[in-house]
This record gives C-alpha cells, sequence and structure tokens, in this order.
C-alpha cells in the first residue's frame, strides 16, 4: 500500500488517547518515516529534571542542546517527566528550539508525525491531520498498562492517574504558545471503543476516500 505523493501526515491528541500507536501503524503501513514529537519534549524535560533544575523556569538551553541519545533514554514517560514536559512545553524558547527540527525530519520525504500541535502549528499544511481521542478513564487505564504491563484494578491509584491525565489536558489546552487543539480540518476519532486495528483501518478509509492512496 502506498502513497500517492510524499505524505505529511499529523496524528495529533492528548496523552494515551492512541495517536503514537496509530502513527506508528500508519507509518509502518504506508512506508513513511515516524516521529513521536512528545518525545522531545520529555527527553527535554528528562534532561531539565536530571540537572536538579525547575521546569518551571526556562529550559531553552536543554532543547538547543538535545541529543539523539536524549530520546533513547528507557525513563522517559514516568509521572514525574508527564509533568514537567508539559510545562517545559509551554515555552516559547524550547517550542522554537525544536519546531525547525520537527520540520526538518517531516520534508526530507514525507512522514507520519504524532504530538499536540503538528496539524495547527508544525504543519499547519498537513497533507491529512487526524485528532485522536479518549475519555480520560480510558486514558488512564491505557498509561498504567503502558507503564506496567497490566490493567489497573484499584479504583483509588486508577482515580489518581485520571486526575493527573486531566491535569495534563488542562495545561496543555490552556498554554500561551501553540494550545492543545484540534486542527479546523482535522479528522476526529474517538477510539474508546476501538481497537487499534480499528482506529487504523478508519484512517486508511479515510485516506482512499480522499485520493491518497495509490492501490
Amino acid at each position: 500500500m502506498k502513497p500517492t505523493k510524499k505524505l505529511i501526515i499529523a496524528v495529533d491528541g492528548p496523552a494515551a488517547a492512541g495517536k503514537g500507536t496509530l502513527a506508528k501503524s500508519l507509518a509502518q503501513v504506508l512506508g513513511l518515516p515516524y516521529l513521536d514529537t512528545g518525545l522531545l519534549y520529555r527527553a527535554v524535560a528528562r534532561r531539565v529534571i536530571d540537572q536538579g533544575a525547575n521546569p518551571h523556569d526556562d529550559a531553552t538551553v536543554f532543547a538547543e542542546s538535545l541529543e539523539t541519545d536524549d530520546l533513547e533514554r528507557n525513563d522517559l514517560r514516568q509521572p514525574e517527566v508527564d509533568q514537567a514536559a508539559s510545562l517545559v512545553a509551554r515555552q516559547p524558547g524550547v517550542r522554537a528550539a525544536l519546531l525547525e527540527r520537527q520540520r526538518h525530519f517531516g520534508r526530507l520525504g514525507g512522514a507520519v508525525i504524532d504530538g499536540r500541535d503538528i496539524g495547527t502549528v508544525v504543519f499547519p499544511d498537513a497533507d491529512m491531520k487526524f485528532f485522536i481521542t479518549a475519555s480520560p478513564g480510558v486514558r488512564a487505564q491505557r498509561r498504567y498498562r503502558q507503564r506496567y504491563g497490566h490493567d489497573c484494578d484499584d479504583e483509588t491509584v486508577l482515580q489518581k492517574e485520571v486526575r493527573a491525565i486531566t491535569e495534563r489536558d488542562q495545561q496543555d489546552a490552556s498554554r500561551d504558545v501553540a494550545p492543545l487543539k484540534p486542527a479546523i480540518d482535522a479528522v476526529m476519532i474517538k477510539t474508546d471503543h476501538l481497537t487499534a486495528a480499528d482506529v487504523l483501518h478508519k484512517t486508511l478509509d479515510v485516506l482512499r476516500e480522499r485520493g491518497l492512496l495509490g492501490s
């Protein structure tokens, strides 16, 4: 299955909605490069934490000096990184430092890129835009499963995760720079009752309907 041209596909949405899973699958099926831009901000946050700095303070220098090895660490999805990443992502200097890096990646030969502002800021002229979402309860369970490899059966723990996700959503949606919101021309998909395969099939159907896939 091949695209009709070097597509840039934006996949946006809040944490644990399924956008990463979809983006990786789309990239594999379509033979396109894949970039998780959230990982860039997590890596910046990790460097801030490791240096004992305050994520509320300007982290531009950490973003400007980001290296490939920083993206390959196995400790980028811890709760403390979740919150710090949301804080550093609010900073204009950090976003500016990472913006051209993201655009360069997409322009090389097309790409599937996931994040929170790909269709609104990074690639407002993307060939296709998807916004993937799910309810906080479903996302909390997914995030827990992602971290520990099994579902959470402790309601107190799960509700703590729901609160953390809701707080992150509020921070991302209210920031002055590149707030989390769907592009006006994005296709919205809510994944609460869909499998990863269901979501992939839906997006491929949309791409076919728009003439962006060849035979």
